[in-house]
């Protein structure tokens, strides 16, 4: 019996995303040492690095000139329950070595941001984008000034960012309500929580390393900014459950109580 491909229902379909990935910059090649530092790491976050995709970075070790064994490091790394994603930084004969493993070869240099595959505006939960600042409008000059450049509109979400619900903004990201235990918030600019914090927010993960975390109450897993995070465990009780601002100084981050 014959079937007609106009009648068939859709198969699959492909579509831009954007997708974050921690980034391994290894800076010694002793792997024996590197398997012991990323156990005290997954130790500190086990829900943050658990079946974590990962990017290895071997930039820094190839300015010293050390060499390193990706199918060791790779061994490793999914020994301890990661999964490498892309090589970064590698030589000639790295890159080879990742290729046979059906790594990912990565050709960017950016060492302070996320690993970002395309950009979308579709994320897991809907989104409501507030309107962008007006610009205001100066008269014309002959012969005509370039134009200025574009807002990026701030999202604003109105209810609750539930466990295992993960939301992306390309600007500032505003909640009104609270953040679960497991819910995911990232932003390319400022996070403002103006309720409960938990779960884990990333602000400036493209590398903008003057954004700043708000919230009113601080019960988050993880805190990030521009890369440099800090953990429940890292979080001075002190901070906890207080209406706080977070910031980045000298690769440290910074939480301050907002009085």
């Amino acid at each position: 019996m014959s079937t007609n491909p106009t009648n068939t229902t859709t198969i699959l379909e492909f579509k831009s995303s954007t997708f974050f990935a921690p980034i391994l910059i290894l800076f010694k090649n002793d792997i024996a040492t590197i398997e012991l530092s990323l156990q005290e790491k997954i130790r500190l976050a086990p829900d943050f690095f658990k079946n974590s995709p990962l990017m290895i970075d071997v930039s820094e070790l190839n300015k010293l000139n050390h060499e390193i064994d990706i199918a060791g490091i790779t061994t490793v790394l999914r020994k301890i329950g990661l999964f490498p994603i892309g090589l970064r930084g590698g030589n000639d004969q790295q890159n080879n070595q990742a290729r046979a493993l059906f790594i990912p070869i990565d050709t960017a240099r950016t060492n302070d941001s996320p690993m970002s595959l395309g950009k979308t505006q579709e994320e897991e939960i809907a989104t409501q984008p507030a309107q962008p600042k007006e610009e205001t409008t100066e008269a014309p000059i002959a012969p005509a000034a370039s134009s200025p450049p574009s807002t990026v509109a701030t999202t604003l979400i109105t209810h609750p960012v539930r466990s295992g619900q993960r939301v992306y903004a390309s600007g500032d990201l505003i909640i009104l309500s609270q953040v679960s235990a497991g819910a995911e918030i990232m932003a390319e600019g400022n996070i403002h929580v103006y309720n409960t914090l938990r779960g884990r927010a990333l602000a400036g993960v493209q590398g903008k390393k003057d954004a700043r975390i708000f919230c009113f109450d601080l019960q988050a897993e993880l805190i990030s900014i521009a890369g440099d995070y800090k953990t429940s465990e890292d979080i001075n009780k002190q901070n906890q459950k207080k209406p706080v601002q977070v910031f980045l100084q000298d690769h440290a981050l910074i939480i301050q109580e907002i009085a």
